[in-house]
């Protein structure tokens, strides 16, 4: 796999990327046309041209050509309210799997994330990490890896103890069983605990972080691409973000490490909303062209399962990321302060860039105590660090 990034990486050439930019404002013109056509509430009218679009816009085409194809199919549910885009669970979960693969954009959240909380835990016998939306517990083997390694006689690794949430329980409990497994087999103290959270809410209204805390127990908080989901709806005034927040500050934790991505996808206005996840997700789709192939199957899961997922939330409005200076004020506001990455983290994640992904492509910037990963010159995700 990571062959194959470096070898389609260095085919990839300068006049590529110029056919896209040169195609790009065409495509995005008649998309905006329909989604100006849906913010003004004419929906047989675009409806019609949503139709047009996906007869010309091909999901195996050019970058523009695919991206103009997934965000035509968002905009035909937007249109269409009866309309549902779903796709087996099996089938998320491997275009998941895969993205966290053959981008570097999870690897750079989980990696950034778990440096800032192994030296805010350092030198404690007991760790506790709160993991907010577990999923598959991708982001934990990297961290067990990393304290077994620094382990020694003089210093035993201390025991720990992660919270895993999300709302399925089959998924959390095959997740701690994998994690226990790895966790054995590097000698280490290891518990899990799976916390159920309801289908229909970020988080219980009446969320109690203490009740889940041990005496003698460093707690670190883990907010990797979760925070944007406590914002619900375009009216919403972020009662339920600022209840979360006020819940972990009084959970008194060592560290809380947040990742999001960096887009501004929560305008009241509908056709700046859409047109702002145009603009981010043309960068995340030229950047899968640029590191794949194009007879990549992967490729085509990650695009039309896991972005197109994505792309539909945010088109449907049921999707908001914030970019990170509501993310700052907001942890700011709770109390919380920064707690500056290190130069090891961020050498860290430049070392992942370097090795694996197209080095003049992927753009790590440090700034304002948090790290940003981009394509080009557009950040596309953040990582910091707070207590």
């Amino acid at each position: 796999m990571l062959s194959s990034l470096k070898s389609s990486a260095s085919s990839s050439s300068h006049e590529e990327q110029d056919h896209h930019q040169r195609h790009h404002p065409a495509a995005r013109q008649l998309l905006i046309s329909c989604a100006d056509l849906v913010g003004r509430g004419d929906l047989p009218a675009a409806q019609r041209a949503v139709g047009l679009l996906l007869g010309t816009a091909s999901p195996f085409g050019d970058a523009a050509d695919r991206l103009a194809h997934q965000f035509a199919l968002a905009l035909s549910i937007r249109a269409d309210g009866r309309l549902r885009r779903s796709s087996a669970p099996e089938a998320v979960q491997s275009a998941y799997l895969a993205f966290n693969q053959i981008t570097p954009f999870l690897r750079f959240a989980h990696l950034t994330a778990n440096q800032a909380i192994l030296e805010a835990v350092e030198g404690s016998p007991c760790v506790h990490i709160l993991d907010f939306d577990t999923s598959h517990g991708l982001q934990w083997p990297p961290l067990l890896q990393a304290i077994a390694e620094r382990a020694d006689h003089e210093n035993p690794p201390p025991a720990i103890r992660i919270t895993g949430t999300g709302t399925c329980l089959d998924v959390l409990r095959l997740t701690g069983r994998r994690l226990q497994t790895f966790a054995d087999s590097l000698n280490l103290r290891f518990e899990f605990h799976p916390l159920l959270l309801p289908p229909d809410s970020a988080v219980p209204a009446d969320l109690n972080l203490n009740s889940h805390l041990r005496p003698g127990e460093t707690l670190a908080v883990n907010c990797v691409l979760f925070l944007h989901k406590l914002l619900k709806d375009e009216d919403d005034d972020r009662g339920e973000l600022r209840a979360f927040m006020a819940a972990v500050r009084g959970a008194n934790p060592a560290v809380v490490a947040v990742a999001e991505r960096e887009a501004s996808h929560g305008s009241p206005v509908f056709l700046q909303r859409f047109a702002e996840a145009m603009d981010y997700y043309a960068a995340v789709f030229e950047a899968l062209e640029a590191t794949l192939p194009p007879t990549s199957r992967e490729r085509v899961a990650v695009e039309q399962v896991w972005l197109g997922q994505e792309i539909n939330g945010v088109v449907v409005g049921t999707v908001r990321h914030e970019a990170f200076a509501r993310w700052e004020a907001a942890m700011r506001a709770a109390g919380f302060r920064n707690r500056p990455l290190s130069p090891f983290a961020l050498s860290q994640a430049r070392l992942l860039l370097r090795l694996h992904y197209p080095s003049e492509g992927y753009q790590l910037q440090a700034a304002r105590d948090a790290a940003f990963l981009g394509w080009q010159n557009k950040a596309l995700f953040s990582v910091s660090s707070w207590h």
